[in-house]
């Protein structure tokens, strides 16, 4: 039976979804952030990354681009270029309440 316990995985727990904006230079470093700490600077770097490089494309491609937007079933990513910087708004989306109307 100890030939199993190699093979099994330690559950992993699932990040809470965060609330905050954080900022990345031109070089993908955070500079300013209000994500808690409780969520991995990895993954904001990660995240700002993937932003500046939509970002640069776009600017490649002659493309006006100055916000994204990336809507997921359960969070949102907005984010805004400033001039070889951007911020990155965090916020995650609570079911809609079937009283109110979608604007």
């Amino acid at each position: 039976m100890g030939l199993l316990k190699l093979f099994s995985k330690r559950p992993v727990t699932p990040l809470k979804l965060p609330t905050g904006s954080f900022t990345v230079d031109k070089h993908g470093r955070v500079v300013v952030s209000t994500v808690p700490q409780s969520f991995p600077m990895e993954l904001q770097r990660e995240i700002g990354e993937c932003v500046l490089k939509c970002f640069v494309g776009a600017q490649q491609a002659n493309l006006p681009l100055n916000e994204l937007r990336v809507n997921y079933a359960g969070f949102r990513v907005v984010a805004r270029y400033m001039r070889g910087a951007a911020i990155v708004f965090l916020n995650p989306v609570t079911p809609m309440d079937p009283g109110k109307s979608q604007t």
